[in-house]
């Protein structure tokens, strides 16, 4: 594992734990190995917290060599920068502009709606969606369980409704499976026949659907009946054991360092 942040300084990852963008983040780092403190979020206030950080209000937020960065392709671009080895973009230009045409695609297509998705169905559950506050400490975590009741309907504005209800967000999430599997095309992997950013985004913010063991925070457990029935429609499809089979091959192991 190495240490990049140029000054002697550890990187440091502003995240949220359950989070499919979050964990996109953290995959990038761990998979190039590279040593980092993570700081956790309150969920709600993170937007401000991360725009008084130096970001636009999104997360994850990522300080390293000097730079704040609080957009995944970026994160993933200066870690490619940095440390090119092991590779995330493919060396020829034909498949480096597949990969990232595929992880943009991903992104705007699949992320925004899988997490309305989720939350359409964790919203009227408090227990389950007491994962959104893990990592954070008791007096935290019960105050955010207490005002619960009052922010929620603000939730699922933003985050279900935002992208266009629940109808919307199951049916995009159903079509960028589609979408995965077309350009697999029974292959193992997205471009070049080795794990790249496409891969990693694609299996990322599949990783509420799939929940697989290899995710290093807390799910549901058990999630929603209603998740479940919509998780169950789809175990068997290639795209489901696909995402499975990348966290298997190529989450290893994380590079966080205690702060």
């Amino acid at each position: 594992m190495s240490d990049m942040a140029g000054n002697g300084d550890l990187p440091v990852l502003w995240q949220l734990r359950f989070s499919h963008f979050n964990e996109k983040g953290r995959w990038a780092l761990d998979y190039k190995g590279i040593r980092h403190v993570r700081r956790d979020l309150i969920p709600g206030a993170h937007s401000g917290r991360a725009k008084r950080l130096g970001g636009s209000g999104t997360t994850p937020l990522l300080q390293i060599g000097g730079r704040t960065i609080g957009d995944t392709t970026e994160i993933v671009a200066e870690l490619e920068r940095i440390q090119p080895d092991p590779p995330l973009y493919p060396a020829g230009e034909p498949d480096r502009e597949r990969a990232l045409a595929l992880e943009d695609h991903f992104d705007v297509e699949l992320g925004p709606y899988i997490r309305g998705a989720v939350f359409d169905v964790l919203i009227p559950d408090r227990d389950a969606i007491g994962v959104t506050t893990q990592g954070l400490g008791t007096v935290t975590r019960q105050m955010l369980r207490f005002t619960y009741p009052m922010i929620k309907g603000r939730v699922r504005k933003d985050l279900v409704d935002g992208p266009g209800g629940p109808d919307v967000c199951r049916e995009k999430t159903l079509a960028a499976l589609d979408r995965l599997e077309s350009e697999l095309g029974g292959g193992d992997y997205l471009v070049g026949g080795q794990f790249t950013v496409a891969d990693l985004t694609a299996a990322a913010l599949f990783f509420p659907l799939v929940s697989p063991p290899e995710f290093q925070y807390e799910s549901p457990d058990p999630w929603p009946e209603q998740w479940e029935e919509f998780r169950s429609s789809v175990a068997d499809r290639p795209g489901y054991l696909w995402v499975g089979e990348m966290f298997r091959r190529h989450r290893g192991s994380s590079a966080e360092v205690a702060a």
